[in-house]
Formats: C-alpha cells, sequence, structure tokens
C-alpha cells in the first residue's frame, strides 16, 4: 500500500491540522448574530432614506395625495351614509364635495370682508400701538434710542426696490402656482378617493390572498378609521378652541376677531404649538391696537381655553382616534416640519397615528402573537378612501 507523503503543515505525528474555520460557524455566534443584525438595520436605514429622498424630490405629487387621503377619510362618513340612502356614488361624492367647498367659500367671504373693513383702523391702531411700545421700552432703559429709526425704514424701502425682492417676488410667485396646482390636485384626487376609494382599494389588494388579503383589508380599515377619528376629533377640538378665543377677543374689541379665530382653528391642527402661536398673534395684535392690559387679558384667555381643551376636551374627543406620546408626537412635528415645512408638520403627526395603528392590527386577533384587539372586518369595512 502506498504510503501519503508527510506534508510540512501537519503535526509531529503526520495527522492533518485542523480545517479552517467556516464562513457559517463565523456568523454564527455572538459576534456574528450582532454583526448580521446591524448589517440589516443599516440596510433598513438606507433604503428608507433613499425612499424619503425620492419623495421630497416629488413632494408636489406626494403632499397633494397625503391631503387627499386625509380629507377623504375625514369625509367618507357622509358619502356613505348618502350611498346607504340610495345615492349613486358620483351624486354622493358631489354633494359632499360641494357643501364643503361652499362651507369653505362662505368662511373665506366672512374674512375678507372682515379684514377690508377694519384695515384702516387696524393700521392706525397699529401705528400708534407701535409708538406706544416704543415709549414704554424706552422707560425700560433698553438701548432703544441708539437705533436709528430712519435708517431702518430707509433699509427696509431700499430692500423693497431692489433685485433681490424682485427675485423674492418671483420665487413667491412660483411658489404661489405651486399652491394653485396643489390645490387642484388635491381637489381632483379627493373626488375620485370619495368615489372609487373601496374599488381603488380592492385593485391594489388584487394579488394578495388569504391571510395576506385579510391583513390588506383590515390595515386598510385601520388607516381610514384612524385619520377619519384623528382629522374629525381635531376640528372638534379647534373649533372650541377658536370659538372661545374670538369669543374673547371680540369682547375684549380686539380688531379682526374673526380672522384671528379662523387662524386659531387651522394652527389647532398642529398639535403642542399650533393654538399656542395663534394664541401669541392674538395677544400681539390686542398688544398693537388696545394695549397692554387687553394683550395681558387675551394671553388669560389663551391659557384658559387651552387648559380646558387639554385637561377636559381632547382627552374624550381624541382618545380613540390617537394613542400616541407627546415625545412622538414631538419627534414626528420635528421630522415633517424638516421635510415639508408646514404642511409636512400638519400631516406628519395623522401619519405617526396611522403607522402605530397599523403596527397593531398587523397581525390577527386570534394569533397569539397579534398585536391587534379589535375583531375581523366584515364585509363592508373596506376603506372608502
Amino acid at each position: 500500500m502506498r504510503r501519503r507523503p508527510i506534508d510540512r503543515a501537519d503535526g509531529p505525528s503526520g495527522l492533518d491540522a485542523p480545517p479552517p474555520a467556516s464562513a457559517s460557524r463565523l456568523w454564527s455566534d455572538h459576534l456574528g448574530r450582532w454583526s448580521t443584525r446591524s448589517l440589516q438595520i443599516l440596510i433598513l436605514l438606507t433604503l428608507v432614506s433613499v425612499v424619503i429622498f425620492a419623495l421630497v424630490q416629488v413632494k408636489l405629487v406626494v403632499i397633494p395625495v397625503l391631503i387627499a387621503t386625509i380629507l377623504a377619510a375625514a369625509l367618507s362618513p357622509v358619502v356613505m351614509w348618502l350611498r346607504r340612502h340610495g345615492m349613486k356614488p358620483i351624486i354622493a361624492t358631489w354633494i359632499t364635495l360641494i357643501a364643503a367647498l361652499v362651507i369653505i367659500g362662505g368662511i373665506v367671504t366672512l374674512i375678507v370682508f372682515a379684514v377690508r373693513g377694519q384695515w384702516d383702523s387696524l393700521a392706525t391702531a397699529a401705528v400708534s400701538g407701535f409708538e406706544d411700545l416704543r415709549d414704554y421700552l424706552s422707560h425700560l432703559q433698553l438701548p432703544i434710542d441708539t437705533i436709528d429709526w430712519d435708517s431702518v425704514v430707509a433699509s427696509v424701502q431700499g430692500f423693497l426696490t431692489s433685485s433681490q425682492f424682485g427675485s423674492g417676488a418671483i420665487a413667491g410667485v412660483s411658489a404661489a402656482a405651486e399652491v394653485v396646482t396643489g390645490a387642484l390636485l388635491v381637489f381632483v384626487l379627493l373626488f375620485f378617493f370619495l368615489k372609487d376609494g373601496d374599488v381603488i382599494w380592492n385593485f391594489f389588494l388584487r394579488p394578495f390572498r388569504g391571510e395576506r388579503l385579510a391583513r390588506g383589508k383590515r390595515i386598510g380599515h385601520t388607516a381610514v378609521r384612524t385619520l377619519g377619528g384623528y382629522v374629525r376629533g381635531t376640528a372638534i377640538v379647534a373649533l372650541v378652541d377658536a370659538t372661545g378665543i374670538g369669543v374673547g377677543l371680540a369682547i375684549i374689541g380686539v380688531p379682526l376677531a374673526l380672522p384671528l379665530a379662523v387662524i386659531v382653528f387651522f394652527t389647532s391642527f398642529i398639535p403642542l404649538v399650533g393654538a399656542t402661536l395663534a394664541g401669541v398673534l392674538a395677544a400681539l395684535v390686542a398688544l398693537f391696537t388696545n394695549g397692554i392690559g387687553a394683550a395681558v387679558w387675551v394671553v388669560i384667555i389663551v391659557v384658559a381655553v387651552n387648559q380646558l381643551e387639554g385637561n377636559f376636551l381632547q382627552p374624550v374627543v381624541m382618545a380613540q382616534s390617537l394613542k400616541l406620546h407627546p415625545l412622538v408626537i414631538l419627534v414626528a412635528l420635528t421630522v415633517g416640519t424638516i421635510l415639508g415645512g408646514i404642511v409636512g408638520a400638519i400631516l406628519s403627526v395623522p401619519i405617526a397615528a396611522v403607522g402605530w395603528a397599523v403596527l397593531k392590527t398587523w397581525n390577527p386577533p386570534q394569533s397569539p402573537a397579534g398585536l391587534g384587539r379589535g375583531g375581523p372586518p366584515t364585509a363592508t369595512s373596506t376603506p372608502v378612501a
């Protein structure tokens, strides 16, 4: 029998050396598992970053789609109620849209007439209030007298006639054109979401069967319920804030009480900070037009209304539609503001609420690992938007 020659790599006894560790062994220990998980997290973060970057580049389309989806979720009960009473989907949709446009148009008309009727007196009162504030600050021994107000006015006038202001005005016209385009796109999308939202969602669910199909129906039903409840609840809270602050401003005699109340209503859709910013604006208007005493009373009214809303109204109205920790809301507001400005700040919180609600209903209720608590969707739970 032929003897195998002894290799130098063999041990003293001539036996083979232990084989090198395989790649599977390197990735199966603790460090390998941590490295695998870290690599997966990095890949996921990279994918999310790429998707967010792509969405930001086409935000002129993405933002109208999100706004139309949220509005459709809020108006869907009206459309469904009309459809259950025998109306065709297209007629129910047009009735809902026309009613919404009439309400919004009436509010805008009231604001325009209120501003036009009080503009002259507001401008005069603002100049007088500015002079009173300037005199008040001068008594505090602040370096107000060292400011050359004539040069400040000249600088402002120079900026208004400069090419920089002209380029800014052109940019403003471009932004206005984008706003008009986005508003038209929102209207068209809202029409089709209200009319054919269930058909559109069923079209996206066609490739799925079994549990995946049931999960898609649960997600759609949960998203519509969460978005609609959030918008309707926020609208109720905003209406109470606007009514309370508006009535207080009217009693004190602050000009433009109605437009300021409308501003309070819309800014209340920005959680945590919206109503506060609107209250600060109302206090400034009262300061410049009615004096420091009126501004103090406005601040008291704003604080009282916010406390009433935060401690009594919001927990009842928003309990079933938005269950997020204030820290999560703050982070969502920050991210939304960075990505989409004011519109992003308004849309970020409902999107975060929908994401959390979908996560809780991802698995079926009967599953041991299920996070959802609600029953399985019925045949009528297909989303309208």
